[in-house]
């Protein structure tokens, strides 16, 4: 309870300290992507197509500006991928300086100064099972609580040109005990980004850690560990990135029962974009593995395995209207063992109008 009043106390005290001199200013965004998707995995099922969508997102954000020079804005999602959503965001302050507040679902720092590595676009995807918990992408370890904040660094920190820096931490009052259940309890990460000029290349290169407890007594690995580090190079119309991260997790599931300790969990992802006039060609990469059990306190084995390679055409047809080509080969193997229903390739055609 002294934490939740604690941190209570931190966020009136922040508003209260600020005079808003009118009404907040309003926007709203969205997008409404439709597509045909098909499948042929490697099974011994015949390859199937169907509609994708129509899947619709809708937002709105709200921010204003105290007398002080602080901006404080908020959001919250309405619509997402097609279906009612009530994911409302925290609190940014953002300040004179340029430096970051972010409170209540503030996230980790890690995640947030990871390089965006180029992914290739597309609603395309052969489904896994939740038996397989290999890592499909950087941060798969990231986890933390409503209750918390994350600090990020005005530009140029230290008088360093092109560094920034941030901080994370968060808190919860979960009550796992023993058994199958983990929720966060404690959460604090730390991340780093630096550009720099090389010659006609910018590079950007940007990680860190997360760090996530949960209660459980009977698991023998925290909610979370990771550590995580990505690289992008940017050459007029050309962006090469690649990506690692490696550490342990509890994954999750809707039914704890599934929920499984993972140990030995390491991903790489690589990608490249090249954009040429309405015109963008992305490719990219991912290669994943982790040794995961059912049973709590007990170290995995057999090795889950996640690969997949992708492609992507995207058209500017207008402005907001874009038209997408996908496809994907992805091969996984769960224990060891090659899972033919849910490896295969899989294609996307279909377009994204945005406003």
């Amino acid at each position: 309870m002294k934490k939740e009043l604690l941190a209570a106390t931190a966020l009136v005290s922040t508003l209260i300290g600020t005079s808003v001199a009118q009404a907040a200013s309003g926007s709203f965004s969205g997008s409404v992507k439709a597509g045909v998707e098909g499948e042929d995995t490697d099974g011994t099922a015949d390859g199937t197509f169907k509609a994708d969508g129509p899947k619709s997102n809708l937002s709105f954000s709200a921010s204003e500006t105290t007398d002080g020079g602080i901006k404080i804005s908020t959001g919250f999602t309405v619509v997402n991928e097609g279906g009612t959503s009530n994911n409302a965001s925290g609190l940014t302050l953002t300040f004179t300086d340029g430096s970051v507040l972010d409170l209540i679902k503030a996230g980790n720092a890690y995640k947030s100064k990871l390089a965006s590595v180029p992914g290739a676009g597309g609603e395309q995807g052969i489904t896994g099972t939740t038996g397989n918990h290999a890592p499909t992408g950087l941060g798969f370890a990231n986890a933390s609580s409503n209750v918390g904040f994350e600090w990020a660094s005005a530009a140029d920190a230290f008088g360093v040109d092109g560094l920034t820096w941030g901080v994370s931490a968060s808190t919860g009052e979960d009550s796992d005990g023993v058994g199958s259940s983990s929720t966060v309890e404690s959460a604090y990460s730390v991340g780093v980004s630096y550009v720099t000029d090389a010659g006609d290349t910018t590079v950007t290169i940007g990680g860190g850690f997360v760090s996530a407890d949960d209660s459980n007594s009977d698991s023998a690995n925290s909610k979370g560990e990771e550590t995580a580090v990505a690289l992008t190079a940017v050459t007029g119309d050309l962006t090469v990135g690649v990506g690692y991260a490696s550490g342990s997790e509890i994954a999750t599931h809707s039914s704890a029962t599934q929920n499984s300790e993972v140990d030995g969990a390491e991903v790489m992802t690589a990608g490249a974009k090249y954009v040429s006039g309405d015109i963008t060609f992305t490719v990219s990469y991912a290669d994943g593995e982790g040794k995961d059990a059912v049973t709590m306190g007990n170290a995995g084995t057999n090795v889950d395995s996640y690969e997949a390679t992708s492609a992507s055409i995207g058209y500017a047809v207008a402005s907001g209207v874009t038209a997408t080509i996908g496809y994907s080969s992805q091969d996984r193997s769960n224990e060891g063992t090659a899972t033919k229903d849910t490896s295969g390739t899989s294609w996307y055609v279909g377009a994204t109008v945005s406003f």
